[in-house]
């Protein structure tokens, strides 16, 4: 894994901010501190060392600057990657692009079987965090299908010995699921009372071994803040 130096992290852009230089060569990561979806990107920018190559551009979600939209990306949403005078969007298609578009660490490994295995857990994540949010929106307890899904993370991180992550070795998809269960693990204790990593070890040790990854660790935000705005979208006093 690259070392990652502790970055000094650029101010969010607002309406008030005036536009980089665009499209003038320098590849941009178009993020926001407090979005799980861009904060999957950053963290594939960090691990694989690209500090230096891909520049931080993040943008305040709640005063957005107009010149996003009509300039960068018409869908005015992060993250959004600026390459090769191109923006692409959508954060699991970034992952991968990042990952076979720029140089340092593979976050696929070439195990054909661990690949199918990544692609199934890759098409599930939508699915889970849907879960995730209606059980957290509901009356009353944690409700069964919460319950299901996150017994199906446990059995997950259960199907290689090799490593605690996924795929035994970290990938994308431990960035691509722990961007949303740092959220959810926050949530689920202050909202339901309901701690998830009981009687699941793997997902505890998974939880455990991905802080001590700097890449990660580096994007993490204060899991109080985090919790109010998650409440303030759900509605949740």
């Amino acid at each position: 894994m690259a070392a990652c130096a502790k970055e000094v992290l650029p101010p969010s852009l607002d309406s008030t901010s005036e536009p980089p230089a665009l499209f003038d060569g320098t590849t941009r990561l178009y993020t926001s501190y407090i979005c799980p979806f861009a904060q999957r990107t950053w963290i594939a920018r960090n691990y694989k060392g690209l500090q230096d190559k891909i520049k931080l551009v993040p943008i305040d979600l709640s005063n957005r600057p107009a010149w996003y939209k009509e300039k960068v990306y018409p869908l005015n949403k992060v993250p959004a990657l600026e390459h090769n005078n191109e923006v692409k969007g959508e954060s699991l298609d970034l992952l991968k692009y990042i990952d076979s578009h720029f140089e340092g660490p593979s976050l696929l490994p070439s195990d054909p079987v661990k690949q199918q295995f990544a692609e199934e857990m890759l098409a599930y994540s939508d699915e889970f965090n849907k879960i995730m949010y209606t059980a957290l929106r509901s009356k009353g307890g944690v409700g069964d299908e919460a319950v299901a899904a996150f017994d199906k993370i446990e059995g997950a991180l259960s199907k290689f010995d090799d490593g605690p992550f996924f795929l035994g070795q970290f990938s994308l998809v431990d960035i691509a699921y722990i961007t949303f269960i740092e959220r959810f693990q926050t949530a689920f204790l202050d909202i339901k009372n309901y701690d998830i990593t009981k009687g699941r070890p793997k997902l505890a040790q998974w939880i455990e071994e991905i802080n001590k990854i700097d890449a990660y660790s580096q994007t993490r935000v204060d899991p109080q803040l985090l919790l109010s705005g998650l409440k303030t979208r759900l509605g949740i006093a």
